[in-house]
């Protein structure tokens, strides 16, 4: 292994080369798109790019505002077989900050929130229409690190509370909020494309889950693979309007193995896969997976952003990783989002280009460019890249920022 060093600008820069592959050992876990974490995550994200667009429009600049705090508190609901309802609505847990107010014009945050939220269970859970309660805790108070000397204020003070968007640092130099790192590496080995692929396959919109309206969305998947031989267990509810009896609810659990099958055989043909489905069922108590919604945020269960998948939409523990909750995050200067998405995308960047294993740390100073991370690390497996041009990838990873934050508010980049 050998260790190259250099210092661009103020970031200190360290690229290892010829480090050992990772083993073909695999354990993973997907939450797919009804799972309550995931939910929460991608609420928290839709609420800022909400917020983002409103204020880009309206004053040009994305204002200040976090969401990444949000989380979501089960109601109740009663199942039967063909019928349920809720009994006790999901609350909302808004928390957060933005600002109310840009020169003296109001921002309608509520009514902005409002809406998102509606929308975005209208979208993923309909049935949880008129049984949401929304709590909202959004401030605009200042981070710490305003000293009041005299009445004039300082310009931290005036973060969240702008006489105008030139009151916006990131309008003069994009300084990182925080001390904090993001990670990414590449590639997925072929069991966790497989992973990722099939849970979005069966919690998303797809030919299986439009011909069988039964299959919610609260999926979950934990896998193991030796080298050899793999192994899944799979939680996949099912949506009680649509499942009459014990007997379709056992029939239907069938189904999903067999698509579970077909669907490695497509993927990983020559891999042998074992699926254990809905572990927890005791079907002659009547003790099911069977939900109302096709999720278990509708009884009980929490969802808080950040417990999930992480950027590259996998919980991978035995890869590199980190406990960012990246979604709900400001877009333009919080590292915690755009260094995560970055390293992953330079990860990958940097696996094209030598053809071997990549991986890539980005560590903030926080008050200092964002550009300029105070340390990067890159981890190849190639013995013998071309220095120069791992380090042009790198300069162009921390030159794309605005790029990176125009995507994310316009495209609705998927970050878990």
């Amino acid at each position: 292994m050998q260790r190259v060093s250099t210092t661009v600008e103020h970031s200190s820069i360290t690229i290892e080369t010829g480090r050992q592959l990772p083993t073909d050992l695999v354990l993973l876990e997907r939450k797919g798109l009804g799972h309550p974490d995931t939910l929460a995550d991608h609420l928290a994200e839709e609420l800022s790019r909400a917020y983002s667009r409103y204020t880009l429009d309206r004053f040009g600049a994305v204002l200040h505002h976090n969401f990444d705090k949000l989380a979501l508190l089960g109601g109740s609901c009663e199942v039967r077989y063909g019928a349920g309802r809720m009994t006790a609505p999901v609350k909302v847990l808004v928390n957060g900050r933005a600002a109310y107010a840009c020169g003296g014009e109001d921002i309608p945050v509520r009514e902005l929130v409002e809406q998102a939220v509606h929308a975005f269970f209208h979208d993923r859970l309909p049935e949880l229409v008129g049984h949401l309660d929304l709590v909202f805790n959004i401030t605009s108070n200042p981070s710490p690190g305003a000293v009041v000397t005299d009445e004039s204020g300082t310009d931290r003070s005036r973060w969240f509370a702008p006489r105008s968007v030139d009151d916006l640092r990131e309008r003069h130099t994009l300084l990182a909020n925080d001390t904090s790192l993001g990670t990414g590496w590449a590639p997925m080995a072929p069991f966790e494309q497989f992973a990722h692929a099939l849970v979005n396959h069966l919690s998303g919109v797809s030919e299986f889950t439009r011909a069988n309206p039964w299959c919610g969305s609260d999926v979950k998947l934990m896998g193991h693979f030796d080298g050899a031989k793999a192994e899944a267990i799979l939680c996949v509810p099912q949506k009680s309007e649509h499942v009459p009896d014990r007997a379709a609810y056992l029939a239907n659990k069938e189904e999903v193995l067999a698509e579970c099958a077909r669907f490695a055989e497509q993927h990983l043909g020559g891999v042998e896969v074992t699926f254990l489905l809905n572990a927890r069922d005791v079907p002659e108590k009547d003790e099911l997976y069977l939900t109302y919604t096709g999720s278990s945020i509708e009884s009980g269960d929490e969802g808080v952003v950040g417990r999930g998948n992480r950027v590259n939409g996998l919980i991978t523990p035995l890869r590199p990783m980190n406990l960012e909750g990246a979604s709900g995050k400001n877009p333009v200067y919080h590292v915690g989002k755009l260094y995560n998405l970055a390293a992953t995308r330079l990860a990958q960047r940097l696996y094209e280009e030598t053809g071997s294993y990549a991986e890539v740390h980005l560590v903030s100073a926080t008050g200092q460019r964002l550009d300029q991370p105070w340390k990067v690390l890159v981890r190849l497996s190639a013995e013998d890249p071309d220095i120069d041009k791992v380090q042009a990838q790198v300069a162009l990873a921390l030159g794309g920022f605005p790029e990176l934050t125009a995507e994310l508010v316009h495209h609705g980049v998927r970050l878990s």
